[in-house]
Formats: C-alpha cells, structure tokens, sequence
C-alpha cells in the first residue's frame, strides 16, 4: 500500500451532542465514559471514525452503540483539534448536534452506558474540551432559530404555546413577554388551533396546535424573528 512519506498518523472521533426537549426544559443528554483516562465522567457520545467508515456512518454507529438512539437527524457543527486536546494521542475530533423530541425517543434509550438528560442550567462537568464543544453548539442553535423556525423539530406532534414558549426560553435562557410572543408567532401562519386543550396545568387548560407543515416550508426562509438581537448569538 502507498503512504505518504514522513507524516505522523493521527486518530480521528466524532462526539454527538444531542439537544431534547420534554416538554418543559431543554436538556442534553450525556453517558457515562467506559475507558481511561476520565472513565466514569460525564461524556458526550463520542467514538473513533474506523477506516472504511465516513463522518455520518462513524456518528451514527457511534449514537445508537452508546445510547441505542437511531434515526436521528446529525448535523455536523465543528472540527476540533487542539493538538493537547486528549492527554493519551493525537485526537481530531468533528463534532455533530441533533435536536429531538425527548417523549418521541424514550423508548429506544439502552441503560449499558448510563445515558442521562440534564437540564442545560445543570450541565455537570465534561471531559477535555466537550464543554466548548455544547457552547459552540448551543451558539449555532441559537442563531438557527432566531433566522428560521427549526426548534419545532423538539416539540411532539401537537404541543401548547406555553410548551413552545417555554422551550424559546430555554434556548435562549431568557425571559419572553407572554402577550407579545402569542402575537408574533401566530402571526408567522405556522401553526394550526386545534380543538382539544392540555388540562393538565389548569382546569381551563390550554389549546394545542400543530405545525402547519406546507407554510413551514414555503415560509422556511422568511420565518418571522421574535428573539431579539440576534446578531448578537453568532
């Protein structure tokens, strides 16, 4: 087999980060490290690219090995590659993020690595640079939501505008005016009312809605921003 002369080899991993939401809170999910070093910390799902493997195929392996999670849409975030990064060798590791509705996925979770949501706020501490790696992702979701409307992919087929507003909230660790968030949201034709109301906050309980999914792609592009500033989220 041809090499190429004088060049140093180096490993390659992808670590997944994946964002759920439950219905009240943003959270991520995270397993227990299997080897050394910092076996037994908090991790993010990660593993090494195999030779015959690519990116996508190594990150799929990889989330349903860990966690028994499949079918889940990845979206690659970023490279890393601090040469100091991992104290053991030379590591590049690519990065990817998923949003998912944390109720849809319950069922396909495998209790051998331990995975375990935390709520974003109490994140506990992670192992070489992954930390850096869920701000960078919590950065990009950010900016993607104020442009266009892809936090509905965290939410069940029919949910509240309290859950929808809950769920901004916690994206964007903010506080957002009731009354006008009603109005601006309705306002974009993205969601249909539905008859039947959530009671289980209230007796007078709350209606539920539904993506209207042919304006969610025809209007993708123009969604309407109500998270101010945020140019400011890159």
């Amino acid at each position: 087999m041809i090499k190429y002369s004088k060049q140093t080899r180096l490993l390659l991993a992808v670590d997944c980060i994946i964002f759920g939401f439950d219905g009240d809170t943003l959270k991520i999910l995270l397993i227990k490290r299997g080897f050394q070093p910092e076996k037994d910390k908090w991790s993010l799902m990660g593993g090494f690219v195999q030779p015959a493997e690519s990116l996508d195929q190594a990150s799929n392996r990889i989330l349903k090995q860990l966690t028994g999670l499949e079918g889940v849409y990845l979206e690659q975030l970023h490279t890393f590659g601090n040469p100091l990064r991992d104290p053991i060798e030379r590591t590049i590791s690519v990065t990817y993020f998923a949003l998912i509705d944390i109720n849809k996925y319950e069922q396909q979770l495998s209790s051998d690595y331990h995975p375990e949501w935390f709520p974003l706020k109490r994140v506990p501490k992670l192992i070489f640079d992954q930390q850096d790696m869920v701000e960078l992702a919590k950065k990009r979701i950010r900016y993607k939501a104020a442009l266009h409307p892809i936090l509905f992919e965290l939410l069940p087929a029919k949910f509240t505008l309290p859950q929808l507003q809950s769920l901004y909230e916690s994206v964007y660790n903010t506080t957002i005016d009731k009354r006008n968030f009603r109005q601006r949201v309705l306002a974009t034709g993205l969601l249909i009312k539905l008859d039947d109301k959530d009671k289980s906050a209230s007796k007078r309980g709350a209606y539920y809605y539904q993506l209207n999914m042919q304006h969610y792609y025809a209007n993708f592009q123009a969604f309407l921003n109500f998270i101010p500033n945020p140019g400011n989220l890159l």
